[in-house]
């Protein structure tokens, strides 16, 4: 029997089985993003040129790991159905060609990332000292990618086998180690030198292959895995591209969600070092409340896919308002942490009253534009569950890159600056000219987006059986 045959029928029953796969997912992705908190965190004691380097550097690399991602993320849509249907066999061999897709493409990042001037050509007048930080911190993780890829392999197939807890028991043992490292390399201590946010990018690259090597132990000696014939095998071109056909648009998804807060660090920028600093922060918490969101649609598109494979379309429907409900009840819930938390939040974060000062205004409008994050995602993943990645990556486009980032760009820093200025001083009052209307217009960017998706959706509900 499979997992979407036994699966629970009713919708409170479907609620909890979805929150039992999504809490590991939410914790690993937690401990995951930590790295890029405790990176913000730690250069933001270290000082503000190398907070603003950091914060430029994990801009452009965020985005080229995320688009290879979301490549990469293909298998849990298919390996998910594959496990539904009862394939087993099937997904030993599709992990297999996941690995080469994976292994492939940090080739193709390690190229993007190793020329930084052709992203900072948008940053205006970036300091010199900002710069070679920068550099350095791109080459360190360029180490990192090959193992960060072929981890989410891993990743991937756990989710996808509703066995996630594997990913989240490696992504919390490895904190304490990114911890120590950034220490030591951050800091110089015990005689090292102080290479502040080079540092920062070394001791993810040390820790990324540690997690590969625990992932890659757990699954060759774990009983649970040797139903799949584990075996990467010789490339295979038909798999592959099954892989990239799906994957591509997928990870154009992804690219186009996070390119947003890419470019708007990159032009943000021109604001200055503290501006920078600011818009940090406030990127650093908007991916880390993602997470949330992020886990409950990897989980609900999850299981949604064995209902597929199981051939139970009633099943997959139910499974898919349950999981947007519960991300709505999660966004209500995050939004309010948000409010009541911000001052012991921002001492977190950093000690520079300046820096302080514009990630304030910033937060004001951080609650809403989670709400709207929030049903976005859910929404497109659950597309995802039944293979449809085009549509998603066109709706996608209009509205997060259309709307949300050439729109802030826009009325931020093109031809109608100030153009939006009286509603920027009601909704994120006292806020940088350009990083406010950015971050505004990010969110009518996202509200858009969310109800184009959902629309989407509920189509292809009316197409499938029920």
């Amino acid at each position: 029997m499979t997992a979407a045959i036994g699966a629970p029928m009713t919708f409170g029953a479907t609620l909890r089985g979805i929150a039992r796969q999504a809490w590991p997912v939410l914790i690993s992705q937690w401990a995951s993003i930590s790295f890029g908190v405790l990176d913000t965190a730690m250069t933001g004691h270290s000082s503000p040129d190398d907070l603003a380097a950091m914060a430029l550097s994990a801009s452009i690399y965020i985005t080229v790991f995320v688009g290879l991602m979301g490549v990469v993320h293909a298998l849990i849509p298919i390996l998910a159905q594959q496990f539904g249907a009862g394939n087993n066999a099937e997904v030993g061999k599709s992990w297999g060609q996941g690995v080469w897709l994976a292994l492939g493409l940090s080739v193709v990042g390690a190229a993007l990332m190793l020329f930084p001037d052709m992203w900072l050509f948008m940053s205006g007048d970036v300091a010199p000292g900002v710069r070679d930080r920068i550099a350095s911190y791109l080459q360190a993780l360029v180490l990192a990618l090959p193992a960060a890829l072929v981890f989410r392999t891993i990743y991937a197939l756990g989710t996808a086998v509703s066995r996630p807890k594997l990913v989240m028991a490696i992504n919390l043992s490895i904190i304490g180690f990114k911890a120590l490292f950034n220490w030591l390399f951050i800091y110089g201590k015990l005689g090292l030198p102080a290479m502040g946010a080079a540092g920062a990018g070394l001791a993810t690259a040390v820790v990324s292959w540690m997690s590969l090597g625990l992932g890659l132990w757990v699954i060759t000696h774990d009983r649970y895995y040797r139903r799949f014939q584990l075996r990467i095998g010789k490339p295979d071109w038909k798999a592959l591209k099954e892989l990239l056909r799906l994957g591509i648009p997928m990870g154009g998804s992804y690219l186009v969600e996070v390119s947003a807060f890419t470019f708007m660090a990159l032009l943000v920028a021109r604001e200055g070092t503290f501006v920078t600093g600011g818009h940090q922060i406030m990127s650093n918490l908007a991916a880390l409340c993602y997470m949330m969101p992020m886990a409950l649609g990897v989980a609900t598109a999850a299981l949604t896919a064995q209902a597929i494979g199981a051939g139970n379309y009633a099943h997959a429907h139910r499974t898919g308002m349950a999981g947007l409900a519960l991300g709505l009840i999660g966004a209500l819930l995050t939004a309010a942490v948000l409010l009541i938390g911000r001052p012991l939040i921002l001492a977190a974060y950093t000690d520079d009253g300046a820096v302080a000062a514009v990630a304030t205004t910033l937060l004001a409008v951080l609650p809403l534009f989670h709400l709207f994050d929030s049903m976005q995602c859910i929404n497109s993943y659950l597309l995802r569950a039944y293979k449809i990645a085009v549509v998603p990556l066109i709706l996608q486009t209009v509205a997060l890159a259309g709307v949300g980032l050439v729109g802030g760009w826009w009325f931020g820093f093109g031809p109608g600056k100030g153009g939006i200025d009286g509603l920027r001083e009601l909704l994120v009052p006292g806020s940088p000219q350009g990083a406010g209307s950015m971050w505004l217009m990010a969110m009518f960017g996202l509200a858009l987006s969310a109800a184009l998706l959902h629309i989407w959706y509920r189509r292809i509900l009316r197409t499938v059986g029920r």
